[in-house]
């Protein structure tokens, strides 16, 4: 039986971009997740940094019940049990916290561990990590993403930070699995202006780079 927290995978696959809001307000997520699923995007991670985060995940689990909403920023036990009572269907931290992956595995939530280095992302692997956060993605390119893909072939790779509209295909071509995205998918700009259609437009943009790859 499905868990009332149950992670979509399909539709996670149709649009493999994590969508990271950090820092706005409840009334401007609920604008910025509509334009999501109209722009057929369906898994968006609120941080756990940002001010009523728990509210925030509790209010788009209950509005968009066909989006995947998940806690990211997630490094201790506390944001994570704060984040599961809210009803977060993933997590995503931005380091290798075993007790957090482990409490997250054990309860068959997927897991989106921040890794650097082969020795980081074989650990969050082994550990049970559903892809393994590859950040700060641009710091180390694509190049380094084949070349850890090497021997560690098995290892799903979701690379996170300054993936934009210019190189998400790349890093496609180089085997990951997803991307995150931030500022470079949730246009401030836009955003600021109210215009929401440009916004959707923009993530629309973005998808059609990767359709090759869906």
């Amino acid at each position: 039986m499905k868990s009332k927290t149950s992670f979509n995978w399909d539709l996670y696959k149709k649009a493999p971009i994590v969508g990271i809001v950090r820092n706005a307000p409840l009334e401007t997520i609920l604008k910025i997740a509509e334009t999501y699923l109209e722009a057929n995007l369906y898994t968006i991670e609120i941080t756990m940094n940002t001010e009523g985060a728990i509210n925030i995940i509790r209010v788009l689990r209950k509005e968009f019940p066909t989006l995947n909403v998940g806690a990211g920023t997630v490094c201790s036990k506390d944001d994570l049990n704060n984040a599961l009572s809210a009803g977060a269907q993933f997590i995503v931290t931005p380091i290798i916290n075993e007790e957090v992956i482990k409490s997250t595995v054990s309860q068959n939530i997927p897991i989106f561990p921040g890794a650097y280095t082969p020795t980081e992302i074989y650990k969050a692997w082994s550990l049970g990590a559903s892809a393994v956060k590859v950040f700060p993605a641009t710091q180390l390119g694509t190049q380094y993403l084949k070349d850890v893909m090497g021997p560690l072939n098995q290892i799903k790779l979701l690379p996170t930070g300054g993936v934009s509209i210019h190189n998400i295909k790349s890093f496609f071509e180089a085997g990951a699995i997803g991307v995150g995205m931030g500022s470079s998918l949730l246009n401030t700009k836009l955003i600021q202006n109210g215009d929401f259609i440009g916004l959707k437009n923009h993530f629309q943009s973005i998808k059609n780079e990767i359709k090759d790859y869906v």
